[in-house]
């Protein structure tokens, strides 16, 4: 099994998108990070349809920082897809969003969600979070082996 640990980012704000790579950058992560701009660039990536059909899929990215408010497919229901999936159900996703509307924390962990994390307002504060969940999931964490 290829583990080649990258990151697939689900993200449409070009802002954030910029900021989340700086900070990996900062906390000297170098692990490749895919950047996919909505819900079902991302399913096609995971599956490995569309544009993204030649895709091994025994590189499975590490694990998925997923943005909720994305356009055509939001990212409640790109996790739920991810866990009805035999090939997808154990994938590690950790919801990354601006959002702390408890409706959101609690149906995020209903559909499998292994983490929810409110992105900081403050740069530091937001790098410090990048540094620890870089850490923790993409070296200290021990992952189950794939369906």
């Amino acid at each position: 099994m290829n583990r080649n640990r990258n990151i697939l980012l689900v993200e449409d704000n070009p802002d954030d998108v910029e900021l989340t790579l700086r900070a990996f950058k900062e906390s000297k992560l170098a692990n490749e990070i895919v950047v996919v701009r909505d819900g079902k660039e991302a399913l096609d990536y995971l599956f490995c349809e569309g544009a993204y059909a030649g895709r091994d899929p025994e590189s499975a990215p590490e694990v998925v920082l997923l943005d909720l408010k994305l356009p055509k497919i939001d990212g409640l229901e790109v996790l739920r897809r991810l866990r009805a999936d035999e090939r997808t159900r154990r994938q590690p996703v950790v919801v990354l969003t601006s959002s702390g509307e408890q409706k959101d924390i609690v149906t995020s962990y209903d559909y499998g969600a292994n983490s929810f994390i409110r992105k900081p307002v403050d740069y530091a504060q937001f790098l410090e979070a990048v540094k620890h969940l870089g850490l923790y999931w993409l070296v200290l964490n021990e992952m189950p082996p794939r369906a």
